[in-house]
């Protein structure tokens, strides 16, 4: 069962920090990923 009288805006203002933590995150885990793909290649790929 839901809440009875919830307040929209008040909720979303507490939800606000948990989303942006998510946010950063979610940035950071892939400039982790690209970083790691980049220097796993390191320009030394042998077509031969």
């Amino acid at each position: 069962m839901s809440a009875p009288d919830t307040n929209m805006p008040k909720e979303a203002r507490r939800h606000r920090p948990a989303l942006i933590d998510i946010a950063v995150a979610l940035v950071l885990g892939a400039l982790f990923f690209l970083t790691n793909l980049f220097n796993a290649t390191d320009g030394e790929i042998d077509l031969d």
